[in-house]
């Protein structure tokens, strides 16, 4: 196996990865999905209606629970569910994330793409991400 092949599998070791249905019932019940493809991906496929843009190169200001730069309403306690094109990305981030103290973040497994391939709902893409 390869080295990033390897790096991946510890990040996946401590989430709880959930599918797009599982992502879909967590939104509905409060939490925060954030999407962290560059705009270009996300004009091109589109996004999913309520989840936040943070591109990856600004998550983990916008998303520390004690940092003066990050999103209001972000605690220990939320919920956020990161993703990415297919679900490879985002487990680095989300890793990264509980690192710094969200220990209910995880990643959607198989991405946007996969959101997409179930049917779930989308809306035309192009949302600034927060910088």
């Amino acid at each position: 196996m390869s080295a990033v092949n390897d790096n991946l599998a510890r990040a996946r070791q401590s989430l709880t990865r959930v599918a797009p249905t599982e992502a879909n019932a967590h939104r509905a019940n409060g939490a925060l999905l954030v999407d962290i493809r560059p705009i270009a991906n996300r004009q091109a496929e589109g996004e999913i209606p309520g989840a936040l843009p943070i591109e990856r190169i600004h998550l983990e200001w916008r998303l520390d629970p004690h940092g003066s730069h990050r999103v209001e309403g972000i605690t220990e306690d939320t919920t956020v569910i990161v993703f990415c094109n297919e679900g490879y990305a985002s487990s680095f981030a989300a890793r990264d994330l509980q690192a710094l103290g969200l220990p209910h973040a995880t990643d959607l497994i198989g991405g946007f793409r996969a959101w997409t391939a179930q049917g779930l709902p989308t809306q035309p893409g192009g949302t600034p991400a927060i910088p």
